[in-house]
């Protein structure tokens, strides 16, 4: 029954993670974008995110982006410091020509530091990309 079951691979469709300075705070902050590099509109795209390593673990968040215009982002969530030390896994469905699609991003604890950074186009900002 399982083999019965069309599981549509994700493509095209990734996660940055940014460092942006905060004008207000004078401090470096970190953001998650969802970016659609496809040639189709996404629909009602849910996001949970959360963090955990062995002793740890964070609430659950949840996000809702109900249009995602083609080759286009949406911030989704500021991640403070102390979640950056801990495993954090963004699960992202959405829906597309009518059909479901999911996928799961992880951003690896302490993943993100100065040289992993590079410079993501779409978002004219430094970070990481989740494939």
């Amino acid at each position: 029954m399982k083999k019965d079951i069309d599981i549509p691979a994700v493509e095209n469709i990734v996660m940055a993670v940014t460092e942006e300075y905060n004008e207000t705070f004078k401090s470096l902050d970190h953001y998650v974008y969802l970016i659609n590099k496809k040639e189709n509109q996404l629909e009602m795209v849910l996001i949970v995110s959360s963090g955990e390593d062995a002793s740890r673990n964070t609430a659950k968040m949840r996000h809702k982006i109900a249009h995602l215009p083609a080759q286009s982002f949406a911030k989704v969530e500021f991640l403070p410091e102390e979640i950056l030390a801990l495993n954090n896994h963004f699960k992202v469905s959405f829906f597309e020509n009518n059909r479901l699609f999911e996928k799961e991003f992880i951003l690896e604890k302490n993943a993100f530091r100065e040289g992993a950074l590079r410079h993501i186009n779409i978002l004219n900002k430094r970070g990481i990309i989740l494939n």
